[in-house]
């Protein structure tokens, strides 16, 4: 069946690239929920997993190094009948853009949260990203990394984010599942996926991928938030699956004010806005 959010189009990817096979991940995810073409918006920021939402026939937003996740918010606030996919690299969310990713998880907006996460900066060429791990050499960090990686679940957990999850390219039904009540669940939702980056990363390959990592229980209870932090601290091998769930947490848009009284997104209130800019001269 033909996916209406597939793009047939060039690719500026290495072959072999791991996004390839999110692309498909995320294609099947939205087409299976049967989104409304109309009112979905993919942001990004700048790298080569931020090219990704060019390469569907989706409405979208590609913002400056790091800034997808306050554009993503403003988008959310100005029409809540969107739903708002930011899907961009390990490099441009938790490195240039780690201030905006620790403030949106306390703001909880009602966003999905996808993150290409190759341990290594693919588009400038192979340098250390924030999740290369120790002991990688890299064109820049020719004696190898000695920073420890920043461990973005356990970061996510300890915030109360209100949707933990893992995913990996090599898992791909998985991956789609976790996507897909990603987007379903009211509030910020992280999906952090494995991919490999075939040019620039001999460490975390294809293989590497599979053989380092293992499915979580899916009898678990993801409330757990204690339970949930132990399991993000796990590693080699890292565990994959729903990590943690907080289904009480109040999205940001519907703690503003603009929707106590009326439930009409922003943009159509042209009248309201206009006294409010006036108000402000």
């Amino acid at each position: 069946m033909e996916n209406i959010f597939d793009r047939q189009q060039e690719m500026a990817w290495c072959p072999g690239c791991g996004n390839f096979g999110l692309r498909k991940i995320v294609l099947s995810a939205i087409a299976e929920l049967g989104l409304d073409q109309k009112k979905l918006v993919f942001v990004s920021g700048i790298g080569q997993a931020a090219k990704a939402p060019q390469y569907m026939d989706v409405n979208y937003f590609n913002g400056l190094h790091g800034r997808a996740l306050p554009a993503a918010t403003g988008i959310k606030i100005a029409n809540p009948e969107l739903t708002v996919i930011v899907e961009s690299g390990d490099g441009d969310m938790y490195g240039e853009g780690g201030n905006h990713f620790l403030h949106s998880i306390r703001r909880n907006p009602d966003i999905t949260v996808i993150v290409h996460n190759n341990m290594v900066y693919g588009l400038t060429k192979g340098q250390a990203s924030p999740t290369s791990q120790k002991g990688m050499i890299t064109p820049i960090q020719v004696n190898g990394v000695f920073e420890t990686p920043i461990n973005p679940l356990a970061l996510a957990i300890s915030l109360d984010a209100s949707f933990v999850a893992r995913g990996a390219v090599h898992e791909q039904e998985l991956t789609k599942e976790l996507i897909k009540k990603a987007i379903m669940h009211k509030g910020f939702a992280l999906v952090d996926v494995f991919q490999a980056c075939v040019s620039f990363n001999k460490l975390n390959t294809h293989k590497w991928f599979r053989e380092n990592t293992y499915k979580i229980d899916e009898n678990r209870n993801p409330e757990d938030k204690i339970k949930a932090f132990e399991l993000a601290l796990k590693e080699n091998p890292y565990p994959l699956g729903l990590f943690y769930i907080n289904k009480n947490k109040i999205p940001f848009e519907e703690n503003l004010p603009l929707y106590k009284n009326s439930k009409e997104p922003l943009y159509k209130r042209k009248n309201e806005i206009k006294n409010l800019l006036l108000s402000k001269i």
